[in-house]
């Protein structure tokens, strides 16, 4: 088991986000109602279509739990034991993330769990022209894009935002970065969807979801969840 930082040396490695943006993006909702009207059309990396191939071999039926930009797994491993009967998912798009999970997990890999090197964006496009739902999609700390002009590379604003909301099931985001969250609130808003803006109580902190919730609760950040309860595939446009 790996030691734990000290307060001290966890607030020195990580430090909050800083940005030149301290509110919702005033291009948001433009973004969106963009990206919900417009399919977006840029083909999936060949990788992508091998991890989405590997995916449907292994999924024989079951329900399909994704932690997208899962890292090294981690978290991925805890949603396995907490859904033992669902095939769960963890995409990446760092193998050497990947590896170094796999390494560590490897004497304890839940049997329900793949570990995939994909593009998520391509992925959910792939799942989503196939017509399969989850049952959950995890988005833990993505990379806050923290800069105004790197809006639309955050999930809340990403052109490939309508894939992610087509495949339905519950969604649960968790940032340290509350624009990030409040912009992935707003945005779920306009495509329809019921959102909830909170605060991962202690008792859910003291078992961190990841290792990023581990870095940043013992620095001191504020932590925010995003979750949106399952629901029926909407109509938006993805591409045919």
């Amino acid at each position: 088991m790996e030691p734990h930082p000290s307060a001290e040396a966890s607030r020195a490695l990580s430090r909050p986000v800083t940005s030149n943006q301290v509110a919702l993006h005033p291009r948001l909702d433009e973004l969106v109602r963009r990206h919900l009207a417009t399919p977006f059309r840029k083909p999936p990396a060949p990788y992508s279509v091998a991890a989405f191939e590997a995916i449907a071999r292994r999924r024989e039926g079951r329900s399909l739990v994704l932690d997208s930009a899962c890292g090294t797994g981690e978290s991925s491993a805890r949603l396995a034991r907490r859904h033992p009967q669902a095939l769960v998912v963890g995409i990446d798009q760092s193998a050497e993330r990947l590896e170094r999970g796999q390494r560590k997990l490897q004497a304890a890999w839940p049997p329900n769990l793949v570990l995939l090197r994909a593009d998520v964006g391509d992925v959910w496009a792939l799942m989503a022209q196939a017509g399969w739902r989850l049952a959950e999609h995890h988005l833990l700390y993505p990379n806050p894009w923290p800069k105004a002009e790197h809006v639309m590379r955050r999930w809340g604003s990403h052109p490939r935002l309508p894939a992610l909301l087509a495949l339905g099931g519950r969604i649960e985001l968790r940032s340290n970065w509350i624009v990030y969250a409040q912009e992935f609130a707003r945005a779920l808003h306009l495509a329809g969807r019921t959102a909830t803006l909170d605060e991962p109580s202690p008792a859910e902190l003291a078992d961190p979801v990841s290792p990023f919730e581990r870095k940043y609760r013992d620095a001191g950040h504020t932590l925010w969840r995003v979750t949106a309860p399952e629901a029926q595939a909407g109509n938006t446009p993805v591409e045919r």
